[in-house]
């Protein structure tokens, strides 16, 4: 594998060409099949569990290292919980209805002819992440469920638990006498492999980038393959003058400090001028008590604990126990600001006013918009897809959570009876 690894080019070919190859055959596949391949992966998971945590302590070591932030040693971390997660992923997906072969919708037409749109796998996509090892079990399910085989590029931290989750996933293809090649990870460190991926035309007919901006923005700038975009999840959360207090505080420090290091995380808190002295007090006392750092406006800095915002704070991804927070004169102040700084991921607001839910809903334009709720339910599994290869912030195909529907396209099926056009 090292002498393969030494030619990127010659290996990334080979891979591509069997990944192809191995898609043409899944795309026909039996449902029966690809969800025993599912089943049978999310056993071997799990009686590998401790090889897997063992594997994942090497790269943990890696990471530290590295220097990687406790956030991002929190998205590499697994423990047995974590696996048992990974297991409850596979079998999720591995229950959910095939998509592929599905009937969106169908019509007859006065020339005879009966029109089906049909769903149909997109082939080959190319999944390049960094850090979280659970990725490489995510999209691997939901690659094959939806009929497409997936080449995956993780990040060099998670080298190790990512190398033997793809062979579990592997060792469950063989089991339903499905190609193993439907699953392929890149056996190498070498971020020439990347660069390569993205150029595939011939062999990747999708690529999903899932990482940070720097990542995002390479594969945008030099991707030749189509890109589901994916960029960063700068989530706000808007108090609006009718927010409820205890719900404002339960679903502040929930999308702040639950995970810090996940792209659903809370990084912007703009609260309604006329609550400030009330619920917006209260809500960052508890922020800064649960340990978080507070960089807010002046009208905030009045506030025990609050240090002082700098301009590039507003529009950051702190992914850390880090949060920016202004005052806002108005929903439409609070509107301007994440149209300004937001990316379009996930944003919520906390209200009891209808009429202000629905104006938030109606005039931003994110993936995911919430009313009371912690931006940390932007997740595929919290959406009923057992898992997700990402979350789409793009307009094109797919957007917000990308789950097994979402990797799929469409075909005509046009049935006739000798009919010819006059």
């Amino acid at each position: 594998m090292k002498d393969a690894a030494s030619n990127i080019p010659a290996l990334m070919a080979d891979i591509g060409a069997r990944a192809k190859a191995a898609a043409t055959e899944l795309a026909f596949a039996p449902s029966e099949a690809k969800a025993m391949a599912l089943s049978t992966a999310a056993d071997v998971v799990w009686a590998r569990r401790a090889e897997i945590i063992a594997a994942n302590r090497k790269d943990m070591d890696f990471g530290r290292e590295k220097g990687l932030s406790p956030a991002m040693l929190d998205r590499l971390m697994l423990d047995e919980a974590r696996v048992g997660g990974i297991v409850d992923g596979l079998r999720a997906v591995a229950a959910q209805d095939d998509p592929v072969g599905q009937v969106i919708t169908e019509w007859d037409m006065d020339s005879g002819l009966h029109i089906q749109r049909v769903r149909t796998p997109l082939g080959v996509i190319g999944v390049i992440y960094e850090s979280r090892p659970n990725v490489t079990a995510d999209a691997g399910a939901l690659c094959l469920k939806s009929g497409n085989a997936v080449i995956l590029r993780g990040g060099s931290e998670s080298f190790h638990s990512s190398g033997l989750l793809a062979e579990c996933l592997q060792d469950g293809l063989r089991a339903a006498g499905l190609p193993a090649d439907v699953v392929q990870r890149v056996p190498t460190r070498d971020r020439a492999a990347v660069r390569e991926m993205l150029v595939m035309t011939d062999f990747i007919d999708v690529i999903v980038p899932r990482g940070g901006k720097g990542l995002v923005g390479l594969v945008q700038r030099e991707a030749r393959v189509p890109v589901f975009a994916h960029l960063e999840g700068i989530c706000h959360i808007y108090l609006d003058a009718a927010a409820d207090p205890e719900k404002a505080l339960r679903v502040v420090l929930n999308a702040k400090t639950r995970r810090t290091g996940i792209c659903g995380s809370a990084e912007c808190l703009l609260i309604h001028r006329d609550i400030v002295e009330t619920i917006g007090q209260g809500v960052v006392r508890a922020l800064i008590d649960a340990g978080v750092e507070v960089r807010g406006d002046r009208a905030l800095q009045e506030i025990p604990g609050v240090v002082a915002a700098k301009d590039d704070d507003w529009g950051r991804e702190f992914l850390d126990m880090i949060i920016a927070a202004r005052v806002v004169d108005d929903i439409d102040g609070a509107l301007a600001h994440i149209r300004t700084y937001g990316s379009n991921h996930t944003d919520a607001i906390i209200t009891e006013d209808d009429a202000a839910a629905g104006r938030f809903f109606q005039r931003l334009d994110s993936a995911i918009l919430m009313r009371n709720a912690s931006t940390q339910f932007a997740d595929g599994g919290e959406f009923g897809m057992g898992a997700e290869i990402g979350i789409a912030t793009g307009k094109m195909h797919a957007r917000g959570p990308v789950g097994a529907e979402q990797l799929t396209s469409f075909k005509y099926l046009v049935t006739g009876d000798g009919t010819i056009r006059s």
